[in-house]
């Protein structure tokens, strides 16, 4: 019998090599701006065609390549890095592994061209397929430029497998973002499809981080800075205020490299622990330096997940710099006034203060107790009429200035009824009884059989998202024009998604404009959503999306319509009073599926009287 093992062709172990290094056009973009990096540029470009997938090239202004080298350089493991085993633990350069170029070699057509600075002529080299198919002398700046053009052209099947060019977009402006925010000292510039996104010119790292972040971080960081004999750690975090409900704004950077850890991530929100919400993320750029000998960086094709040798010891440390820090600039939480719509909607900040009002306020005698001498302690017996019902002027309108879905003059359970027959449910409460709230988060009503406990906040998210279904993928949902029309900048990465989704959020009621130069112009809001929070709503609704579950079965406009869901769903703890919980349960059960959430959690509960008697034995 003949042997059956055979050696692979190079060009087809190439590509399988390639798979684990070059994923999608981002991955590329990341080994490039790498190399260019190493390669002592000041100056560093990267054009974009077609999200990557026509062309990614980097232009660098660094020490380029002899033509030996440029050559060498696209086999497979050469480096100038490594010469021995023991090289391997002192790596400060990024790219070492001499795998990039050479796994860009087995998946795209290649066109290179280098020069050093003592060199008259610079090297041309085109290669296709792992193949060198021109190498000739050419007349080029110094430094090197390299062009990638149609990826995967080779491997076509693996070409169905990238997603939209947005979505390919967004990867390669977050690879953008975490090289350039690596070296601060080195401008970079992102054009693509002939449009600059980013121009960032080479400053201190607090200029780069506001550049890519936005504006609104330049008074909310504040600086990290300790060093010791072990390592160093330096950067900024975001103040209280800057935390967001999904890790947003979080880069951890190890000699200058980007990596991803959950355990130095939960070091930092310890840090932040009863100064922000506990389902909220801080933002922050940290830069930690050490001996590369404590720190294994050749562990994940990508070099994104490494090993300390003593993860207790930086954990420790880092959580001890950013409590030291935010100790340092006294900082605690603080309330931003200014920002919230419900209050700026409350009568005694809209309407004037007349003279008839100042004098009626003046003359009364609660007044009176807290202006003159020694009267702030005491409130006269017969006088206590004046407070008689300001607990019912508290509640009657709670809800309603927070979520106009539950409006008590309409009937809301109209806009969920469709042609189809829906789910008849077994409960049927007794409207007689009155509701109670327990802990302003649960619902307990009465029923035939026995009682029911509804969660609020995943009730109403449920209403929501049969709402937002119906609107998205079969009739438009109504908007509320704006008087006022309010604009949004957005930082770069967010912009390009915002654009995007553009389509989808005009389905749900948004209708947003892009107005150039990363804004955008909010021009009406969905019909039920309180006027004047916009803004917020919007870049809520990005983070919410960008980090979303990245299951595939979730179409685009699903993953909207559930995020909208979660964001205008009233929240656990907000006071309701009867008539809005029996809105919201009578919403509820209009649903196809009242039972559960669209993530599976349970709306309500059902505990029936044989169940309670047997609780008691009886």
């Amino acid at each position: 019998m003949a042997d059956i093992i055979q050696l692979l062709p190079d060009n087809i172990a190439n590509q399988i090599a390639a798979g684990e290094v070059i994923q999608r056009p981002a991955s590329a973009v990341k080994e490039l701006l790498e190399n260019a990096a190493d390669a002592g540029a000041t100056e560093i470009r990267l054009i974009i065609a077609d999200a990557g997938k026509a062309l990614v090239q980097v232009v660098d202004n660094g020490k380029g390549m002899s033509e030996t080298d440029a050559r060498m350089a696209f086999e497979r493991h050469a480096t100038s890095k490594i010469r021995q085993i023991d090289d391997l633990f002192r790596i400060k350069t990024m790219g070492f592994r001499g795998e990039a170029l050479a796994s860009i070699a087995a998946v795209a057509q290649v066109e290179l061209r280098t020069r050093r600075p003592e060199d008259e002529l610079g090297t041309y080299i085109e290669i296709g397929n792992s193949q060198v198919q021109k190498q000739e002398s050419c007349s080029c700046p110094v430094g090197t430029n390299i062009s990638m053009k149609n990826l995967f052209f080779s491997v076509p099947a693996r070409r169905n497998f990238l997603k939209s060019n947005a979505a390919e977009m967004r990867h390669i402006v977050d690879e953008f973002i975490r090289v350039a925010m690596a070296f601060p000292g080195i401008f970079f510039s992102l054009t693509a499809n002939g449009q600059e996104l980013f121009h960032l010119e080479a400053g201190s790292l607090k200029q780069r981080i506001i550049h890519i972040l936005g504006a609104p971080y330049n008074a909310k960081l504040v600086s990290v800075k300790e060093d010791t004999d072990y390592m160093n750690i330096h950067g900024f975090v975001g103040k209280p205020e800057t935390a967001r409900k999904t890790r947003g704004d979080q880069y951890f950077f190890v000699n200058n490299r980007f990596i991803r850890s959950a355990y130095l991530n939960h070091a930092v929100n310890s840090a932040f622990e009863d100064m922000i919400a506990k389902d909220s993320f801080p933002s922050y750029v940290l830069y930690i330096d050490l001996d590369p000998s404590q720190v294994d960086i050749n562990v994940h094709p990508t070099k994104q997940e490494i090993k300390f040798e003593d993860e207790k010891i930086i954990y420790a440390f880092v959580q001890a710099a950013v409590k030291h820090a935010l100790a340092q600039f006294s900082i605690a939480p603080s309330l931003d006034f200014t920002l919230n719509a419900e209050i700026q909607g409350l009568e005694a900040i809209s309407k004037p203060f007349t003279t008839d009002k100042k004098e009626a306020a003046a003359s009364s005698d609660l007044f009176k107790t807290f202006t003159q001498k020694n009267q702030a302690h005491f409130i006269e017996a017969n006088k206590t009429s004046e407070l008689k019902h300001w607990k019912e002027g508290m509640g009657s309108g709670s809800l309603e200035s927070g979520v106009r879905s539950l409006e008590s003059e309409r009937n809301p359970a109209a806009l969920f009824q469709t042609p189809d027959s829906r789910l008849q449910t077994t409960i049927r409460l007794l409207p007689e009884k009155p509701l109670l709230q327990i802990h302003n988060t649960y619902i307990l009503a009465s029923t035939h059989s026995g009682f029911i406990l509804v969660h609020q906040q995943f009730a109403h998210e449920r209403i929501l998202y049969d709402k937002y279904s119906i609107a998205a993928h079969h009739k438009q949902m109504a908007t509320q024009k704006s008087m006022f029309p309010v604009t949004l900048e957005l930082p770069q990465a967010d912009a390009v998604l915002l654009a995007d989704l553009l389509p989808d959020l005009h389905t749900i009621g948004y209708q947003v404009d892009p107005f150039g130069n990363n804004s955008f112009v909010i021009q009406g809001i969905p019909a039920d959503v309180l006027p004047g929070n916009e803004k917020h709503a919007i870049e809520l609704l990005i983070e919410q999306f960008k980090h979303f579950s990245s299951d595939i079965k979730f179409s685009k406009r699903e993953k909207l319509v559930r995020c909208m869901a979660r964001q205008q769903a009233i929240k656990a703890g907000q006071l309701l009073n009867q008539k809005e919980m029996m809105t919201l349960l009578e919403e509820l059960f209009a649903c196809n599926t009242p039972n559960t959430t669209p993530t599976g959690n349970p709306t309500y509960m059902e505990f029936k009287e044989d169940y309670l008697d047997r609780m008691f034995g009886r």
